[in-house]
């Protein structure tokens, strides 16, 4: 919350809700589904914990899922988990397209794989068998992959209050989601389920939060210069991520100690079709914690469907919010800020003492997802807002893109070096962030709803983009205040509000600043002016 000047007047609230979602079959291999609900069910039961089960249709049919998780002392939340199976795209009167009764690919598995009338009669159909099972629709619904269609019809038709949706990846288990609001939760654009909408009249109104929990140093690099990223995230049954207690310590006092402007969020939770003895050990180690913090009055436990309403109530408009990773639990001496607002989300990065700003997508209701009327007919889906600076795609493994302060001498750009940087949450909206250099300047950062300024009392320094020569980059033209991008056919523009900008080789670009500073203006709708 905040005052009239801006400035907080409570603690924002940190807010983990244990999600848990059901398959009703796992044709890969040999896994007791059952087993892990079982055990899910007594360790929340040990630790007085809530939580959401979303039942995937297949689960839904079979009523012994239903029956262990009646067994919770707390009242469980009960959604659907939007995956399509091939009982359902029958009952559509569709032909089944997959391998196997549940197949994972995009163009089988994902609503975006049918045609829009199609979604909306699978959800017709699944929404009235699970009244008729339960005697009432769901509040909060869940899938890797959501698009505008499914989330309209949802909100107008059904008063669904809550969804999440699957964490930034290129690549992975055939799912690209890439640029979006980096962790919490956001109102999406009715064209586009990864862009936040940035007025109510074109926002969806359920709230999206993004699930499994992504490492904020290690998982936005993984395999750079790969087609396809790894996982480092809270999900139980990956040892380097949440299957490692020290990761798990390191992760939770990173979310929930750190500056986070209205609120920080995780999801913890598995997925029934890994099989137990897979995620037994992070999730008696995650659960058993999480009450620890909870009765210490450290985090907020509880259902996605009640952090759903708990937004609506609070937010109109997606808010500005914060991920600060100031330690690193590998000791490799990283460093992270993640901001998002409604008009864009940048990460600023520090290794050892250099720094750069890794990341930059612009916000813009207007730009079209693929799959807003077309279908997904691949295995691979993909979901991108508009990249202003893309530190994963436009690098290889050895020339690292990015954006960062250089002092300018006649041989050249030289990066500047300093020591650990500082954050401070300035308002409601506002994060700055300090970095002292080494020859005792201090280089300030201010992340404000609407704008991006660098500010540095030195001379002949400036901000140098770059990027690397192999890569296809989205830039296509500069003037001396704007960046110009076509992205997917989209055109779009950042400005430069103070400072100018200049062409500085093939494969860089320098942004000058006026009187110490830059500000970028990354409000989309007044790049039109």
């Amino acid at each position: 919350m905040s005052n009239a000047s801006g400035h907080k007047t409570e603690i924002s609230p940190r807010i983990v809700n244990p999600i848990f979602f059901i398959r009703g079959v796992e044709p890969r291999e040999q896994i007791d589904l059952l087993e892990p609900i079982v055990n899910a069910v007594e360790l929340l039961n040990k630790h007085n914990l809530p939580a959401t089960f979303l039942l995937q249709y297949d689960a839904l049919q079979n009523g012994e899922f239903l029956k262990l998780i009646n067994k919770l002392d707390i009242r469980p939340d009960i959604g659907i988990w939007l995956e399509i199976v091939q009982p359902l795209a029958e009952k559509a009167g569709l032909e089944w397209r997959g391998r196997w009764s549940w197949d994972y690919e995009s163009h089988v598995d994902m609503l975006v794989g049918y045609a829009p009338d199609k979604r909306r009669e699978m959800i017709d159909i699944f929404m009235e068998e699970f009244k008729s099972v339960l005697g009432y629709y769901p509040r909060s619904i869940g899938s890797w992959v959501l698009d505008a269609v499914t989330l309209d019809y949802l909100a107008e038709k059904y008063g669904v209050i809550a969804a999440c949706n699957c964490k930034d990846q290129c690549g992975t288990d055939g799912y690209t989601l890439w640029g979006g609001y980096w962790n919490q939760a956001y109102y999406p654009s009715r064209s586009n389920a990864l862009m936040p909408a940035q007025d109510k009249s074109h926002q969806i109104p359920i709230p999206i939060f993004r699930m499994l929990g992504s490492d904020p140093i290690y998982q936005y690099d993984h395999n750079r210069g790969e087609s396809q990223q790894g996982v480092v995230s809270l999900e139980p049954v990956y040892p380097g991520g949440g299957g490692c207690d020290e990761w798990v310590d390191w992760f939770f006092g990173t979310n929930f100690k750190s500056p986070c402007l209205a609120f920080a969020y995780t999801q913890a939770g598995q997925e029934n079709s890994f099989g137990w003895e897979k995620m037994k050990k992070g999730l008696i180690y995650q659960l058993g914690e999480l009450e620890r913090l909870r009765d210490e009055h450290l985090v907020r436990v509880e259902t996605l469907a009640d952090s759903g309403a708990w937004f609506k109530n609070q937010f109109d408009l997606t808010p500005a919010t914060a991920v600060t990773a100031l330690t690193d639990w590998k000791d490799e001496n990283h460093k992270t800020v993640w901001y998002n607002s409604r008009f864009y989300r940048t990460n600023l990065f520090w290794e050892d003492d250099q720094f750069w700003i890794r990341d930059i997508h612009q916000f813009d209701q207007r730009y079209q997802e693929r799959y807003l009327e077309d279908t997904c007919k691949v295995p691979l889906s993909i979901y991108d807002t508009l990249p202003v600076m893309d530190g994963y795609n436009w690098s290889t493994r050895d020339e690292i893109a990015g954006i960062r302060a250089v002092s300018l001498a006649d041989s050249g750009c030289k990066p500047l070096s300093g020591t650990a940087p500082g954050v401070e949450e300035k308002s409601a909206t506002d994060l700055a962030v300090s970095w002292l250099l080494t020859s005792g300047e201090s280089l300030e950062v201010l992340c404000r709803e609407d704008s991006l300024e660098i500010s540095l009392n030195m001379d002949n320094w400036a901000l140098a983009m770059s990027w690397s020569k192999d890569k296809h980059i989205d830039l296509t033209g500069i003037t001396d205040k704007s960046l110009c991008y076509q992205h997917e056919g989209f055109t779009y523009k950042v400005n430069c509000s103070v400072g100018s900008i200049k062409q500085n080789g093939d494969q860089s670009v320098l942004i000058l600043p006026e009187n110490g500073r830059i500000i970028f203006n990354m409000n989309c709708m007044a790049q039109e002016q």
